[in-house]
């Protein structure tokens, strides 16, 4: 699934490095479902809150044990599609050409990673993945971007930090708007949905 080398092994204008949870999948809301099955409820106003223990009332050690389990868990392999995410991806790679490279803070586990793949592959077919590129559970993205370090490749996000670390890169983000992240102040595009990624990056 992955590849510690990318390097001169993919043309920089018909590639696309995306971010999964988020960005293609709504995360969001299949957890959501997840943790109130488990007996936890959101606090209100917690949809502008990125820190899950916050966002729960519970501390933050618990909610990244949270996060863990639910990654890990057979959930993961059926997340639905975020927004208009399958129709402007599909059209992007059929009609322009584009493959995508899926780089993932999920889980280092073997079957998550097996499930991260069969979910992808289910939604938006299976010659649109060059690469599905798995990191540990909030891992951060630097490393596996800095493989592409001045490439000029668009890098899709929905958290600042890595969005910052891709520009910093030289990359070209572009920011996927959330509760979480709609006062983030910054130099590249912010979205709210697939269908402005797609008119930003065939204009």
């Amino acid at each position: 699934m992955s590849s510690k080398n990318p390097k001169n092994q993919y043309n920089p204008h018909k590639l696309i490095l995306v971010d999964a949870d988020g960005v293609l999948l709504n995360w969001e809301y299949a957890f959501a479902i997840w943790m109130e099955q488990h007996g936890h409820e959101k606090q209100p106003g917690s949809e502008f809150v990125y820190d899950i223990g916050e966002r729960y009332g519970i501390s933050r050690d618990q909610g990244r044990r949270l996060i863990k389990l639910f990654n890990e868990s057979a959930a993961i392999g059926f997340l639905p599609p975020l927004r208009d995410a399958m129709y402007y991806v599909k059209r992007l790679h059929e009609e322009h050409g584009y493959v995508f490279h899926c780089i993932t803070s999920l889980s280092l586990d073997v079957n998550a990673g097996r499930l991260r793949e069969m979910n992808l592959r289910k939604l938006f077919g299976d010659t649109v993945f060059e690469k599905i590129i798995c990191l540990d559970t909030g891992a951060d993205k630097h490393d596996a971007l800095s493989q592409y370090q001045d490439s000029g490749c668009w890098w899709i996000e929905d958290k600042p930090e890595n969005a910052d670390v891709g520009l910093a890169l030289g990359l070209r983000s572009i920011l996927v708007e959330h509760g979480h992240n709609m006062n983030h102040e910054c130099p590249y595009p912010v979205v709210k949905n697939w269908r402005e990624i797609y008119a930003i990056i065939t204009s």
